[in-house]
């Protein structure tokens, strides 16, 4: 359903980038490949069972379209049970040059699809949704905006949380006090060696507090 990935992909940050020729968003409809004259997608899976499966023949015919267009780095299919994305994965992926996501829906593809042409499995979390376009906008984002240009400030993806596998450090801005409540005096200090450093400290702390699975190696 490219609809759903419309809001996404229309607005902000990904809108900039798009307009800024840094990337380059295009969503395929599966219906134009569909079987007949209404164009079937799903079937009922052999063996019985509760919900549909989409056809391993249009989504094949789609990527074997698209792959005559250009070289595709990796052709990805967003499902619950593929590796959990996580930064290193959107940094590795910010690398390549073109990808290509496969959204699924109902009980998911037909296998075949997965054995013969898909190249890399990711969750986004370890939870079920209706279907993958919402999956597939959130790895976009995350890959998107590590592309050089896309962040006004470039140096920023690379404070982001996870990027050094620690939670980022609390951040303040103005006002400086308020209801009591004050920014510490070190980030008004102007002494940037000692701001690092208290910010290196924050983020051990914050994460040895929240997550220190990511800690596990340290």
């Amino acid at each position: 359903m490219p609809e759903l990935l419309e809001g996404p992909f229309s607005h902000s940050i990904m809108k900039r980038a798009q307009d800024k020729g840094l990337l380059d968003v295009q969503v395929h409809h599966l219906r134009k490949y569909g079987l007949g004259k209404h164009a079937q997608l799903d079937d009922y899976q052999y063996g019985g069972g509760a919900g549909m499966v989409m056809m391993v023949e249009p989504i094949a015919n789609c990527i074997r379209d698209l792959q005559k267009e250009r070289d595709y780095d990796e052709v990805i299919y967003l499902t619950p049970d593929g590796e959990t994305l996580n930064q290193s994965i959107s940094n590795e992926l910010s690398l390549k040059n073109n990808l290509m996501m496969l959204c699924g829906h109902y009980k998911g593809v037909d296998q075949r699809v997965r054995d013969l042409f898909i190249t890399r499995e990711i969750s986004i979390g370890d939870y079920v949704l209706s279907g993958g376009e919402l999956a597939a906008a959130v790895l976009v984002d995350s890959i998107g905006r590590l592309i050089p240009g896309v962040l006004g400030d470039e140096s920023s993806a690379l404070t982001d949380t996870f990027q050094d596998d620690m939670l980022a450090p609390p951040v303040y801005t103005r006002p400086a006090e308020y209801e009591g409540h004050e920014v510490p005096d070190i980030l008004l200090s102007g002494n940037f060696p000692k701001i690092d450093e208290w910010r290196y400290e924050q983020a051990l702390q914050r994460t040895r507090a929240r997550r220190p699975d990511l800690l596990e190696d340290e």
